[in-house]
């Protein structure tokens, strides 16, 4: 049989095709999006949460010195996993400074049975003097002024992903961890990643994070939006907001598939503002988006918010850094009219 130079052509081509082709496959079965493995996630856009001495003034920011979120493992997921704390240190270029860094910090992990919010009320720690220490404590480290650890990450782990609470409706083992200011008054400012290796940032695909009372830095500029984004599940019929020392640094605006951006009251300095917000039956089952905006004319430096919501029963909402249902973005209802003929 006679081959021509098409024909070779057309072998080469193959050849290459198939080469270039398994390379490239194993980046199509990775997970469109990975931003649910960093806490803050990657569409959120906030820098760090802060967490301040017990000692600090609530005027700084932080409204009881103490943070909590939980991670969802799904049940498929059979490996060991770490819980990374980045800059788990007070001190250094990150964190914030009142007179000379003289905090302590203490990280703790839990597992286990009373983990689960949605079956123990209290793990949320949002009910002044219940304690929300509940679960199993998997492990635990008190963090000073310690440079070895500025822009650096700490593991906590391994885990494995039984070690948890089973939630049913996630289908996933949900862990806790929780920063406490116990000394000192300076602010300590960090970031999560929950990872399948100690020494790398490797996501774990489907896994989540979210937490009920939000305690985030703003950025340091006029450009920059931070978004945080809170499930609405169903039966919900309005929610209740609750920003604290916003320090009435611009504006908070609301956003949906229903609503275009609707503004909603802040705070000033060391106070609560709160408003009620309508749901609308095309925004449950999804995630809305609250989009902090600076202003323009004054720039506010080293701004930290707290922001709560509850719905009409006085459930608190969760607030997901890989948002359930993805970013919202708002669809215009465009009316159609009938043009009548002449």
């Amino acid at each position: 049989m006679k081959i021509t130079i098409f024909d070779k052509s057309m072998r080469l081509f193959s050849a290459i095709y198939r080469i270039l082709l398994s390379a490239f496959i194993p980046f199509l079965l990775l997970p469109a999006d990975l931003s649910g493995q960093a806490v803050p996630g990657k569409d959120e856009n906030i820098p760090y949460l802060v967490t301040f001495g017990k000692s600090g003034q609530t005027s700084w920011g932080d409204d009881d010195f103490n943070s909590i979120f939980f991670f969802t493992i799904p049940k498929d997921f059979k490996q060991q996993f770490y819980i990374k704390v980045f800059d788990p240190d007070v001190g250094g270029e990150i964190d914030e400074i009142q007179g000379f860094f003289d905090s302590r910090t203490m990280f703790s992990v839990y597992g286990g049975k009373g983990v689960d919010p949605d079956k123990n009320e209290a793990s949320r720690g949002l009910i002044d003097g219940v304690n929300f220490k509940t679960g199993n404590l998997l492990a635990s480290r008190v963090f000073g002024n310690e440079p070895r650890y500025d822009n650096k990450y700490y593991a906590f782990g391994p885990f494995n992903p039984t070690e948890g609470d089973y939630n049913e409706k996630w289908d996933a083992y949900i862990f806790k961890i929780i920063c406490e200011g116990i000394s000192g008054d300076d602010g300590n400012l960090y970031r999560y990643f929950l990872s399948r290796d100690a020494n790398a940032e490797l996501p774990i695909e489907g896994a989540n994070a979210f937490t009920y009372e939000y305690t985030f830095r703003m950025w340091n500029d006029t450009k920059s939006v931070a978004h945080i984004y809170p499930y609405v599940d169903t039966g919900i019929v309005w929610i209740r907001q609750r920003n604290f020392d916003w320090d009435n640094d611009g504006a908070i605006l609301v956003v949906s598939r229903y609503k275009q951006g609707i503004s909603i009251p802040i705070s000033n300095e060391d106070e609560w503002s709160m408003s009620r917000i309508p749901i609308e039956p095309p925004e449950v089952g999804k995630s809305l988006d609250f989009q902090f905006h600076k202003r323009k004319d004054d720039l506010v430096r080293n701004n930290n918010v707290v922001v709560s919501l509850e719905n009409q029963r006085g459930d608190a909402l969760q607030f997901f850094s890989s948002p359930i249902g993805g970013v919202p973005v708002y669809q215009p209802v465009i009316g159609i009219k009938k043009v009548q003929k002449k």
